[in-house]
């Protein structure tokens, strides 16, 4: 009993011990930040506000980073790809090249989009609503970090933005109809990412893993696949990414991302050649190919994450230093972003990814649902393509929740198909009633290794065997109630509904709660009138 409550205690010690650690490299953080602020703000009156707005900015990308970026990686980690440390170095390292080297020069505020600026009085009420704002999605996220639910990082800051905005300049300064497209982005986001995923899971499975030859069909079909991988790849770079570095047409975008994957195809099938003669012909070892295009797939979002989504965490922090600049002129409709702001973005999404993102990387990639290294690839190719396409059709997409959706697609389909195999062996027990269990034995293992062509065949023709021989369906195994019973046990184990409970409840409260915060941080600073005491 004492040896037992001493593990604990040393168990309990190492915790706090690292819970240290982390807020110790917090605080050193939060010190350079504000040091960089002075040195670097070039604001010469309301210098504390300065300090605290740095501060905050630098507070919500940390909380991105520890939120946000788990989609990006944590199907790579779930499908045990690479290891977590790892997948946080590559992706730390990849936001924070997307945020200094791809950040947009001129970081919109999106102030502009829900809130109607002629309603923002001053420079003052400007500062209170972006300061607010700020402050009220970095809590929000932290909370939704702290439960596990990963969210949207711009449904956070947009609702901080609504609820600052409404105590601002009233109901009418609120533009309602942009709202809707967050309200159509919960059904859209997951269901397109869903689907696509559950599209590619089943074409993937009938041209390699469902081959009886399958190292035959992985030289076939992989390079292929990868090459398709780069092309989409390659245009979301250069459409999402890259536009306003390299202005270019969209046959141009697209002739250049046909080079590329015509590039990856070729270099892999030389890859897989490579291969061919160490790999078994096993669903295992063939899906050990994948683990190469799922690290730079995971490379290529998290880029991508730190060149966009940065401007969550230091759009409003540009805003707000551009207005201590300008202080007493019109608020500003943009706010340019120095690269000093721009690094405190990408460095605090890194450092807010290596201390508290973990947590996240482990539900988005495993609790869930179980993932293997082909289902990440669907899941990494389906998020891509429905942003493509969304964002081609004009239609309004989360990222977060498009990745989501493809896990819950993927988890959702496995459960299906293992649902048809539960009921087939079981069909194949009731056909073999009354026989020698070495037969039954026999004829389950070369059910289990036939192609989806062969099965058909062998399912055929148990059910004529069961109508001449006039076997009742149940005779064997399970009453119906237990068979119930069982199948719905089975189907919780496969994709855990607590957890897509909790997430989907936190897409739902995301604005509402940010919208909340926002209005009561809004209203603290103008009770207290901080902007102009400071």
């Amino acid at each position: 009993m004492k040896s037992k409550t001493s593990s604990s205690f040393q168990k309990t010690f190492k915790e706090l011990q690292r819970d240290n650690v982390k807020i110790t490299l917090a605080i050193v953080f939060v010190v350079v930040i504000a040091g960089m602020a002075l040195f670097w703000g070039d604001v010469s009156f309301h210098l504390p506000l300065l300090v605290l707005a740095t501060v905050v900015g630098g507070y919500m990308a940390m909380n991105i980073g520890a939120n946000d970026v788990a989609n990006n990686v944590g199907p790579l980690v779930g499908s045990q790809a690479i290891t977590l440390g790892m997948a946080i170095l590559i992706a730390a390292i990849c936001e924070v090249l997307g945020a200094v080297l791809a950040g947009s020069e001129v970081v919109q505020s999106i102030k502009g989009k829900i809130i109607n600026p002629a309603h923002i009085e001053s420079s003052a009420v400007f500062v209170g609503v972006m300061f607010a704002a700020l402050l009220s999605g970095a809590l929000w996220l932290h909370l939704a970090t702290a439960i596990g639910a990963p969210v949207s990082t711009t449904h956070s800051i947009v609702g901080g933005v609504l609820g600052a905005g409404l105590m601002a300049g009233g109901v009418g300064a609120v533009e309602w109809h942009f709202l809707g497209g967050i309200v159509a982005s919960w059904v859209i986001s997951p269901l397109m990412g869903g689907g696509i995923a559950m599209g590619l899971l089943v074409l993937i499975k009938s041209v390699l893993s469902d081959r009886e030859d399958k190292k035959q069909a992985a030289l076939k079909s992989m390079p292929l696949m990868i090459g398709v991988m780069g092309f989409a790849f390659g245009w979301y770079m250069l459409a999402k990414v890259l536009h306003k570095h390299i202005p270019l047409a969209n046959w141009e975008e697209l002739l250049l991302s046909v080079v590329l994957g015509g590039i990856l195809y070729q270099s892999f099938k030389v890859y897989i050649l490579k291969k061919l003669p160490s790999l078994q012909n096993t669903k295992e070892s063939v899906h050990a190919l994948f683990t190469l295009p799922l690290i730079f797939g995971a490379a290529l979002l998290s880029f991508a994450h730190g060149a966009n989504d940065v401007a969550n965490a230091v759009g409003p922090l540009a805003a707000i230093v551009q207005s201590l600049r300008e202080w007493g002129n019109p608020t500003p409709s943009t706010a340019y972003a120095p690269l000093w702001i721009m690094s405190i973005g990408g460095f605090g999404i890194a450092l807010g990814l290596s201390l508290y993102g973990p947590k996240l990387i482990k539900t988005v990639g495993s609790e869930i649902t179980e993932l293997d290294k082909m289902q990440a690839f669907c899941i990494a190719m389906a998020t891509v393509i429905t942003v493509l396409l969304a964002s081609k059709l004009g239609l309004p997409v989360s990222s977060t929740h498009i990745t989501i959706g493809a896990v819950f697609g993927v988890g959702f389909l496995r459960e299906f198909l293992q649902k048809r195999l539960f009921e087939m062996k079981q069909m194949i027990l009731d056909a073999h009633y009354g026989e020698n269990t070495e037969v039954i034995k026999n004829f389950l293992d070369r059910f289990e290794r036939a192609n989806p062509k062969q099965k058909k065949e062998m399912l055929a023709y148990l059910k004529t065997l069961q109508k001449e021989n006039n076997t009742l369906e149940y005779a064997v195994g399970l009453s119906k109630k237990e068979r119930k019973r069982l199948k719905k046990a089975y189907k919780s184990e496969l994709v855990k509904r607590s957890v897509i409970k909790k997430i989907i409840t936190a897409w739902v409260i995301t604005v509402p709660v940010s919208a909340f915060l926002g209005a009561g941080g809004y209203y603290l600073i103008d009770v207290f009138s901080l902007v102009e005491r400071l």
